[in-house]
């Protein structure tokens, strides 16, 4: 019997300070049924709140570094990007290997 792997995709939220705990799951769910409907497996997804700023990312790319099988970021809408915005995001995951950056939802 075979396995079929599916690639690995990494989570990232960045919580606002108005964002509930309902709304962090429901940000979660969606990163989950996204990765499903693409095929992808996810794995860690890591919360950025607004006082520890960037942590979590810099958290995220340590992982990206250490695991060379890391093949997506997902974020659930381009809300959730980095300061530096989708360029600068997709350059620093980019800068440690190929891993694509994708948007689950297009921003209303």
């Amino acid at each position: 019997m075979e396995t079929c792997t599916r690639p690995l995709a990494l989570g990232y939220i960045r919580a606002r300070v108005v964002m509930t705990a309902d709304e962090i799951a429901a940000a979660k769910v969606s990163l989950a049924a996204f990765a499903l409907a693409e095929g992808l497996a996810l794995g860690t997804v890591y919360l950025e709140h607004p006082r520890t700023a960037p942590a979590a990312f810099e958290a995220l790319l340590d992982e990206v570094r250490g695991d060379n099988d890391v093949w997506a970021v997902v974020v659930p809408t381009a809300q959730h990007l980095t300061d530096g915005g989708l360029r600068m995001m997709r350059r620093d995951l980019e800068h440690h290997g190929a891993v694509h950056l994708m948007v689950a939802a297009a921003t209303p």
